[in-house]
């Protein structure tokens, strides 16, 4: 473990020690005092709804030993130590920088409009073939959560961090405080479409990750997609690029796909030549196995596969840590309800790549009916419309027998399936809330059938899965 002390944070900051011992080890740094254990570093963060700052004193109570604020006049607290810095969410960042420049380790950021979650999942499990790994946990992958992982550093050989981001620029921020070895950039999206205004604007943003990286570090970038696969055509970089994809030519590929309920089956085809002496023979056929359907899990595989082969892990490992892969919750989770039905739980989030990744792999597995419930996909701003009823034109690409929409924007899903699917027998209902939706499923469903349930994470359609699994 790499210590750092107040005196280094005060240092660091260009704080002012009020009260306390410059000389203390921080080890636990937190920034929500109902979770503070004693001994723990307490960060006073301002937020929307309260000022952090002015919880000290309770940190203090439930055992904190340091507190850092900025904005209070904190007074002298007896046998604790305050340090006080101009703005403590800067200083959180600074201190998560200085952490990470005490260790020479891998550090492997991802980000992407889709599958960022499980994407890090992945390249952790593969990580773990061969280095104790730190990951980011949940998707804590923004200006606070990401410096909150690095403070967790302590005999870790690698870590992996996801990167998210709302607006231009915040890309920047984190690259720049985790200071990456290597990158992986999954897709370029519509997710956050709103707020960056076109998908040539969210791609700028996303390639601000490679800010925080040294000029030739590696970057694994999807090859099939669009933006992506332009950008590398017509721009020089001194970065070492790594391409993989399914339908395009690149140094690492998928074949011949099988799809099931629980798991998919893809064969790994290696045009690298840098990579031919890793493992016992990587010219050999190897079957790669995911505990996951749908083709857009074989493309978070696939970067998972550059990022182990990259890092030198013997191609045996990487299909063990692949295979062993503990996924994120609500990420194409298969529950089985009491009635005999399969739930792909698919909850956590929405945007138009991710919906039309689900009913692909709705389509592609076996069952009685296909049934997808689905609602709003949010920040899309002036796009919002097109593109949900893009989604209601996937509905009846992948054969769904019953849809379920809810909210005002999913309306135009079940308008736009209704204008082209008028010859099938597609069951369409709209509902206003998650409860009619829930009434609805519960009096349709049967035995054998398969449910997507898919949202933006501020439906709380997790509450659907819920009640439709009893």
């Amino acid at each position: 473990m790499k210590d750092i002390t107040v005196k280094d944070i005060v240092n660091i900051c260009q704080g002012k020690l009020i009260c306390g011992d410059e000389n203390i080890i921080c080890k636990e740094f937190k920034k929500d005092t109902r979770t503070i254990k004693t001994g723990d570093v307490y960060v006073g963060i301002k937020g929307e709804n309260f000022d952090g700052n002015t919880l000290y004193e309770e940190a203090f109570e439930n055992g904190a030993e340091v507190c850092i604020v900025s904005g209070v006049e904190a007074k002298e607290y007896e046998g604790k130590t305050i340090i006080e810095v101009e703005d403590s969410l800067n200083a959180l960042q600074k201190i998560a920088e200085y952490k990470r420049s005490l260790y020479n380790i891998p550090v492997i950021a991802v980000t992407g409009s889709v599958g960022k979650t499980s994407t890090k999942d992945i390249i952790a499990s593969v990580m773990s073939q061969k280095y104790k790994v730190l990951k980011t946990e949940g998707n804590m992958n923004n200006h606070i959560g990401l410096p909150m992982t690095i403070l967790k550093l302590e005999d870790h050989e690698a870590m992996v961090v996801e990167m998210g981001m709302d607006h231009a620029g915040e890309i920047s921020v984190l690259t720049n405080i985790a200071h990456p070895t290597m990158c992986v950039i999954s897709n370029i999206g519509s997710s956050h479409i709103k707020n960056l205004g076109s998908r040539e604007n969210i791609l700028k943003a996303k390639l601000e990750i490679l800010e925080g990286t040294k000029e030739d570090s590696p970057i694994a970038i999807n090859n099939d997609n669009d933006l992506l696969n332009n950008w590398i055509k017509t721009n020089s970089t001194n970065h070492k690029i790594i391409k993989y994809g399914i339908d395009t030519q690149s140094d690492v590929m998928a074949r011949d796909i099988e799809s099931f309920e629980d798991k998919s089956i893809f064969t790994l085809e290696i045009n690298n030549k840098e990579y031919t002496c890793i493992g016992n023979d990587i010219e050999q056929c190897y079957k790669i196995e995911i505990p996951v359907g749908g083709k857009h899990f074989v493309y978070n595989a696939l970067s998972a596969i550059c990022v182990g082969l990259e890092n030198n892990i013997e191609i045996e490992k990487i299909i063990e840590g692949i295979k062993n892969v503990k996924l994120t919750k609500r990420r194409m989770e298969i529950v089985k309800s009491k009635k005999g039905i399969t739930i792909i739980n698919d909850t956590y989030n929405a945007n138009y790549e991710s919906m039309k990744a689900g009913l692909e792999y709705l389509h592609s597995v076996n069952g009685n009916r296909k049934i997808a419930i689905l609602g709003d996909m949010l920040n899309l701003g002036d796009y919002e419309t097109e593109l949900h009823e893009k989604i209601g034109e996937e509905v009846i690409k992948s054969e769904v027998s019953v849809l379920i929409t809810v909210g005002e924007a999913s309306q135009n899903i079940a308008k736009r399936a209704l204008e082209i699917g008028e010859i099938t027998n597609i069951i369409i209902h709209e509902c206003k809330t998650n409860e009619e939706a829930i009434k609805f499923a519960k009096g349709e469903l049967k035995q054998g059938d398969i449910v997507l349930v898919k949202a933006s994470n501020a439906m709380h359609f997790d509450e659907i899965v819920e009640k439709i699994q009893m």
